[in-house]
């Protein structure tokens, strides 16, 4: 009996949205439209330098060096950053490997494709703020106007969880407890949930917010704008911009760089670190998934101490530099 012909390419794409992303994994509608945006990217370069529909596209078209033409036009052409394209190499990467459990004949075009590596770039130095910097963020707003409460309790919060804008804006007010020992539960990047420890003067500003609102309960927005819903993530940014204008009048050191609601996020987890937290309770505080992805903290946090260091030796005294023999420069020389 003979074997059934394999998919199509066009049946191979809707397998994977529909069956793959959305029934056997369950992903997010954003993470649906990152791919979404990228396999739309990749078949339009593909077919105009094929000069073929969409539809005509087959596996073996996405060749190791169609797509390392495809990932140069994104970088040279449209000017996406490093980061941009290894994002898109990512996408093109989960659905080749889906496609490979489908479609045995493309599997040596597949596996070329899929050792493509990621391209290596240089990650800017986390930029965080200090605890009286922070503090002075947080007080700035007015206190006595229902935008200012709302503003203390938002931003002690965000400082105090390290939480994205999308979980602090989704906060609603059944996901905090102030009794016993006070927490908030986040929903997370990737429909992931955790809970945080609130520490005492986050929850007192939360009792406060709770009571200048009317101690509203179950599926209400804990943090929202005049008409009642979700702040934007625009609004948040605004909001900040504000009070780090008026916390710089005080602290003019705030004006001179900018701050955006995730140098709050990087300033919770440098200062979790400086204080002597493990990494991995770090990761599972910000809702890493990996603990690679907080490891930067630690490559930040060395860098300044080498910094420090530095600065301590004194001005007359030459940096120290090892000299080889001239028997093992010939050694090394060898190798």
């Amino acid at each position: 009996m003979a074997e059934p012909a394999p998919p199509t390419f066009p049946t191979l794409v809707q397998r994977f949205f529909m069956d793959h992303l959305r029934e056997q994994r369950a992903v997010s509608s954003q993470t649906i439209a990152a791919y979404r945006d990228t396999l739309r990217l990749l078949l339009t370069y593909v077919a105009a330098a094929l000069r073929r529909t969409p539809g005509a596209i087959t596996l073996p078209d996405l060749d190791a060096p169609m797509l390392l033409a495809f990932l140069d036009h994104l970088e040279k052409e449209r000017g996406n950053s490093v980061r941009s394209r290894n994002a898109r190499l990512a996408a093109i990467r989960t659905f080749l490997k889906f496609a490979s459990h489908h479609d045995l004949s493309a599997l040596a075009t597949i596996e070329r494709a899929l050792a493509i590596p990621l391209k290596r770039f240089d990650r800017p130095m986390v930029g965080f703020l200090s605890r009286l910097e922070i503090g002075a963020i947080i007080e700035a707003p007015d206190q006595t106007s229902w935008a200012g409460q709302r503003d203390r309790a938002f931003f002690s919060m965000m400082y105090n969880t390290g939480a994205r804008v999308s979980e602090m804006t989704g906060i609603r007010c059944r996901d905090v407890v102030l009794e016993g020992q006070p927490a908030v539960h986040l929903s997370g990047k990737g429909r992931k949930e955790r809970s945080v420890p609130l520490w005492r003067a986050t929850a007192a500003l939360i009792k406060s917010w709770r009571r200048r609102i009317g101690d509203p309960t179950g599926d209400a927005i804990l943090f929202p704008n005049r008409s009642g819903g979700r702040m934007s993530r625009s609004n948040v940014t605004q909001r900040l911009d504000l009070a780090v204008a008026i916390a710089g009048l005080k602290n003019p050191g705030l004006l001179e760089r900018p701050i955006t609601p995730h140098t709050v996020r990087h300033t919770t987890a440098m200062h979790l670190l400086q204080s002597g937290v493990d990494i991995t309770v770090i990761a599972l505080w910000l809702g890493h998934e990996d603990t690679a992805t907080t490891h930067m903290y630690v490559e930040a946090d060395i860098a300044m101490k080498e910094q420090a260091l530095m600065k301590l030796q004194p001005s007359t005294a030459a940096p120290g530099r090892f000299r080889a023999s001239d028997t093992l420069l010939s050694f090394l020389q060898s190798l």
